[in-house]
């Protein structure tokens, strides 16, 4: 299942694969033999999109691992990276998006990659420090130069995405979305739509908690940071669990697992392009793969809109 990058004459998976997880910064359990064999997994089962960043891992293991399993297929395959955010030597993250930081970011990225360009290349997060505008003036620059044949935003609000466009041309955006974070529908997906700019969206999963893995006595980990999110508390967590439930039935139906069924519906939803699924094991980016060949008519999507009724009201974006 390929789909237009937008504007551009790239053809992407409807399913990416996430490459943040790869770099055991946050996730656990994750060991480099593992990661290449995910990456290997992602190919195998249909995924030729790609999305990494600079900071995915203290010394960019994530790009590395890419480049070394997936440089020889540069043609068949399209790599997304950003730039922008940094660690500090304290472990804390660093934002910065200034005009020099960007070059220095893209030609260390392209380095680790063993590329001479970027398929897409985004600006990680707004550098609050400096207008978005210079920012967007080092990625015009690369754009113009064909250092890069398509530019990315991502974690942007419609004013900040404008004001970027004014500067530079944007093909891709990367907002969070999912099941219970839907509120880029209501002024950012049109926007874009009307634009032909694809829209890449992350936490389809919502970090796992729709995937229907997590008991609702399920003990997070001390170093689990998804325990310190209201998602994953108190009456929030309940209610999420109880969508989960009723997810359960209609995926059983379908013959496959809640994570397959809710990467179909999301992929499925009107201008979404892609949908970007972290994944540290095969068999959980094959799981998300699997969406790619799951239809979904009219009477499965009417059971999921009022399991979601069921659910009530969704949170704010980027409120996990």
């Amino acid at each position: 299942m390929l789909r237009s990058l937008g504007s551009t004459p790239m053809q992407v998976s409807a399913v990416a694969m996430g490459c943040w997880p790869i770099a055991g910064m946050t996730s656990l359990n994750v060991t480099r033999e593992q990661s290449l064999s995910t990456l290997r997994a992602a190919r195998e089962s249909g995924i030729n999109f790609f999305d990494t960043a600079y900071c995915y891992g203290p010394d960019g293991e994530s790009e590395r691992m890419i480049g070394e399993v997936l440089g020889a297929e540069r043609d068949e395959v399209v790599i997304a990276t950003k730039a922008g955010i940094s660690w500090n030597p304290d472990g804390s993250r660093r934002l910065d998006a200034k005009p020099e930081t960007i070059k220095r970011h893209f030609r260390e990225s392209c380095r680790r990659l063993g590329a001479e360009r970027v398929d897409l290349f985004y600006l990680h997060a707004p550098d609050p420090g400096l207008p978005i505008e210079d920012s967007a003036g080092a990625f015009r620059e690369l754009y113009d130069e064909q250092q890069v044949r398509a530019v990315g935003v991502s974690n942007v609000s419609l004013e900040q995405l404008r004001a970027f466009d004014q500067v530079c041309p944007v093909h891709c955006v990367q907002p969070p979305y999912n099941m219970l974070q839907r509120e880029i529908e209501r002024d950012l997906l049109p926007w874009c739509h009307e634009r032909d700019i694809a829209v890449c969206v992350y936490w389809p999963l919502l970090k796992g908690l729709l995937a229907g893995k997590l008991p609702r006595d399920h003990v997070f980990a001390p170093q689990d940071g998804r325990a310190k999110y209201p998602m994953f508390q108190g009456e929030q967590w309940q209610r999420n669990q109880d969508l989960v439930d009723d997810l359960r039935p209609i995926a059983g139906e379908l013959g496959c697992s809640v994570a397959t069924l809710v990467v179909a519906w999301t992929i499925g939803q009107p201008n979404i392009t892609t949908a970007l699924c972290g994944a540290k094991r095969p068999d959980q980016i094959q799981e998300s793969a699997a969406a790619m060949s799951l239809q979904l008519d009219e009477s499965v999507r009417n059971k999921i809109a009022a399991a979601l009724s069921r659910r009530g009201e969704v949170v704010s974006r980027g409120a996990v």
